[in-house]
């Protein structure tokens, strides 16, 4: 366990490596909205991660780290991602860096990139992009998305109930670089019944970070 130093302003939130024993690259890892750094699709999805040379720092937020249930506001939030990414950045300096996040984690990550693209950072992966509310269809949450400048990937199930299939489907395809994956009848939680997805999401990044290094 170490920790990263977000600002003197929002203080410090803790972090974890999970590394690869030889890596490609980094991972930036940032949890949901309701689920910190430790909760077990993290922790699980680091660990697969690892085996396929990519080497996770997972993180929290600075509310989850305070144990409070409301999310950062934005602002707050891409603070923490900017100073993991620096962190990692610094850890491995000659390796590809790539921003990921898991639902609210992987949103924050893509705001951040809207505005900041430190040259360092090669790509984006998201693990359920959540587009919108539940029940609230819509594509306002996709907007930033336009001005975000490095390549993305959308790791997205067929049920999620944040991410409307043909809206997801139709934002993807109005962006000048990303790459959506589909995991059929998996839900925002990537299950489908019994059945878990996160080797496959895994392989699906892992390939995609292949691809893009060719």
């Amino acid at each position: 366990m170490i920790t990263i130093n977000v600002s003197p302003s929002i203080g410090k939130v803790s972090a974890e490596w999970t590394e690869a024993k030889d890596p490609k690259c980094v991972f930036t890892f940032a949890h949901g909205a309701g689920a910190g750094m430790k909760h077990v699709f993290m922790t699980s999805m680091s660990s697969e991660l690892a085996a396929l040379g990519i080497t996770t720092l997972r993180f929290n937020f600075p509310y989850m780290e305070a144990k409070k249930n409301r999310p950062d506001v934005p602002a707050v939030a891409h603070k923490a991602i900017e100073a993991a990414a620096e962190k990692a950045h610094k850890q491995f300096p000659s390796l590809p860096v790539f921003l990921s996040g898991k639902s609210f984690g992987g949103r924050m990550s893509s705001q951040f990139l809207a505005t900041q693209s430190p040259a360092f950072v090669r790509g984006a992966i998201f693990f359920g992009f959540p587009l919108h509310a539940p029940g609230k269809a819509s594509k306002e949450r996709a907007a930033h998305l336009e001005t975000v400048t490095v390549p993305m990937l959308f790791l997205q199930g067929t049920r999620d109930d944040l991410a409307k299939w043909d809206l997801i489907e139709s934002v993807c395809k109005g962006l000048a670089d990303a790459t959506l994956v589909k995991f059929e009848g998996a839900n925002h939680s990537f299950k489908a019944g019994k059945k878990e997805f996160i080797p496959e999401l895994a392989t699906a990044a892992s390939d995609w970070v292949d691809d893009f290094n060719a």
